[in-house]
């Protein structure tokens, strides 16, 4: 059998898994008022029934002086537990077992929500939220594990078939174990076995309060990756631990601080697969207990791999599921050529959590709304004739989403390949895997029966002759020069056509930030690859602000370093006289020049709307999507394409 080991099935506990593969616990923000929603009740079921083998939810805060964000569910409130129902019931209509996740953030926190101080074990403040912990007395030690055995009651009364103790990269208990966040000179700090007494002490409590009915797993953290942190030997050690205590079935595991060092946890396509293996490896030649392996896995075959080769007994795969949530089904069924690839691109998933919005993905414009029938199959009784006009992300959707309501659908694409400015951007070393959004969407457009037609220019009387019931616009958008750049300039390039390679540039260049994303840091890699000498100019604060949404602004400084770019904040350029360019420190109001053999602008496109505006006073059914609408990124394409296909 294909992917023997992941097939096979597993006791953790009184509960047994069909496979291997766990959607593990991950924040999403469907929170209301502190209390679980409907749609935590479908994003759930929806990966139940894709085959997934465990489901273990997001965490459930355990006392009221855990509140780090806005959408957190209150745990230790009974309210919570008609939510907890609604859940575990969708869940367990696919028969797939369902743990809860129950954690205190402890210093890891912020006030802002609960006008309380936070709790910690000694007043180390987090480089993130930096907020200064009150170091919690043995009466609020109590408390704290007097929290956790509410929660699991009530998990249990809701339903779940077991919990998880989140001890690894944000917790109360993490703060701890961590020598780092760890000062005491009481029972509960100095040696690893006192450091982790609250931990024991919690196990205990919640083992008492769940019975031997449910199972029992804690997640710890192989290496904080920070100075004086916890390493894979302290997290061998604590597995020990936690084992000795006879209450525990599995242990879970991760890497990182979630604020010192996310960008280890949820890392982008810039860290490779399974590059956290060798924790659960360590663990696991420690315990007997069963061991959870994570790390980016964005494939069945990695998954095997890491099971066959002993490194761990399950694998959580999070953004695999969150991108396709038949990714298991897809699996066992042999069609994983089928199956969504994620691109580990972290915009809409991470990205979005960064930023207070709910759980989504740039690929998959269901995942986050199946509560609401988005992307359901809705057979149309009247087929239409569909024209689209443009293979890019916005266009290629469009065309999913219309052919899978019963439409016929033909892609007209200009040039002789799909893809329009996504694969231009896969073209860059190290981002190469979001190229697979293209390659997912022209799999899904075979599996549909969608027609292309390559190396055709669509124009008004083309539309004429074909008779289409309705056209729906893709042509993307167009680079566009700013009002300081000479129209004679001929050393001034675009980031497309230094990547498409059309424009070749030498010497020393000066890239110009305007966008703020991988535009610019993208294409500044590619230009010092080839020895040039490269500063990229922006008026931000930061070169490429928005990498930090997306957990890749460390990764970007480290290579930027490597590769001699030169970053400078501050200046806006005011003009250009030959080579020379004026800018301007607007903060300080003084004027700098630079003479680079070249210039090249990651600058603000311009849509190609000049299709729609012929169509639509001609009177023809005509809509459009994507960057021909106004130049956005990806995940509006994708939007808009899902949108207009389905309204057909």
């Amino acid at each position: 059998m294909a992917y023997r080991y992941l097939w096979s099935p597993l006791q953790l506990g009184p509960v047994e898994v069909r496979n291997r593969i766990v959607f593990s616990a991950h924040l999403t923000n469907y929170a209301r008022n502190g209390l679980p929603t409907e749609q935590h009740a479908a994003y759930y079921a929806a990966r139940a029934a894709g085959g997934t083998g465990l489901i273990i939810t997001e965490e459930h805060s355990t006392h009221p002086t855990d509140w780090p964000y806005e959408k957190l569910i209150h745990g230790f409130h009974r309210e919570v537990i008609p939510g907890y129902r609604r859940i575990t019931d969708a869940v367990h209509r696919h028969r797939v077992p369902i743990f809860a996740q129950i954690n205190h953030n402890g210093g890891q926190a912020s006030s802002m929500y609960s006008r309380l101080p936070v709790w910690g074990p000694s007043p180390v403040a987090d480089p993130l939220f930096r907020e200064v912990p009150k170091a919690i007395t043995q009466a609020e030690i109590d408390e704290i594990i007097a929290g956790y055995a509410l929660v699991a009651e009530h998990c249990a009364e809701g339903g779940f078939d077991g919990i998880e103790l989140q001890c690894s990269h944000s917790s109360i208990v993490r703060g701890f174990l961590s020598p780092a966040t760890n000062h005491r000179t009481d029972d509960y700090g100095g040696s690893l076995e006192n450091r982790a007494r609250l931990l024991v002490e919690i196990v205990a409590a919640v083992r008492k309060e769940i019975g031997r009915g449910m199972a029992l797993g804690v997640r710890i953290c192989g290496d904080e990756l920070i100075e004086h942190g916890t390493t894979v030997d302290d997290a061998v050690r604590i597995a020990e631990i936690v084992e000795a205590t006879g209450h525990v079935d599995y242990i879970n595991t991760s890497i990182g601080v979630a604020t010192a060092s996310l960008f280890m946890i949820e890392a982008s396509m810039h860290i490779p697969p399974g590059y956290a293996m060798f924790i659960p490896s360590a663990i696991r030649k420690a315990v007997e207990l069963p061991v959870v392996g994570v790390g980016r896995f964005k494939d069945p075959l990695q998954a095997e791999r890491a099971l066959s080769e002993g490194h761990c007994d399950l694998v959580g795969v999070v953004r695999g599921q969150i991108a396709d949530a038949d990714f298991v089904a897809k699996a066992r069924a042999g069609s994983t050529d089928e199956t969504r690839l994620c691109l580990s691109c972290n915009q809409e998933c991470v990205g979005r959590m960064g930023l207070n919005r709910w759980l989504g993905c740039i690929e998959n414009p269901r995942t986050g709304r199946e509560s609401e029938g988005v992307g359901a199959v809705k057979l149309t009784t009247k087929p239409k004739s569909v024209m689209v006009v443009g293979a890019g992300p916005a266009g290629l959707q469009a065309a999913i989403a219309a052919r899978r309501n019963g439409h016929d659908v033909t892609v007209y694409e200009k040039e002789a390949v799909a893809g329009g400015q996504v694969r231009l951007a896969a073209s860059v070393p190290n981002r190469a895997e979001f190229g697979d959004m293209i390659r997912n969407q022209l799999t899904e457009c075979r599996r549909l029966g969608v027609e292309f037609e390559y190396g055709v220019g669509v124009w008004p009387g083309l539309v004429e002759e074909q008779r289409p019931d309705h056209v729906i616009i893709a042509t993307g958008a167009e680079p566009a020069r700013p009002y300081w750049v000479p129209d004679d300039a001929d050393n001034v390039a675009d980031v497309r056509q230094v990547l498409d390679g059309s424009v070749e540039p030498f010497g020393d260049v000066v890239v110009f930030d305007e966008i703020g994303f991988h535009h610019a840091t993208s294409t500044a890699e590619v230009l010092a690859d080839r020895g040039c000498n490269v500063e990229i100019i922006t008026p931000g604060m930061v070169v490429g602000q928005d990498l930090g949404i997306t957990l890749d602004m460390e990764n970007w400084w480290i290579r930027a370093g490597e590769k001699g770019i030169v970053q400078t904040t501050d200046l806006v350029p005011m003009g250009m006289e030959g080579h020379t360019l004026n800018l301007l420190h607007h903060p300080t109001g003084t004027n700098y020049t630079r003479t680079p053999d070249w210039v090249v602008l990651a600058v603000h496109a311009h849509p190609v709307e000049w299709l729609y505006n012929d169509l639509k006073t001609a009177g023809v059914s005509v809509e459009r999507v994507g960057d021909c609408v106004a130049p956005r990124r990806a995940h509006a394409a994708i939007v808009e394409g899902e949108r207009a296909g389905s309204s057909v």
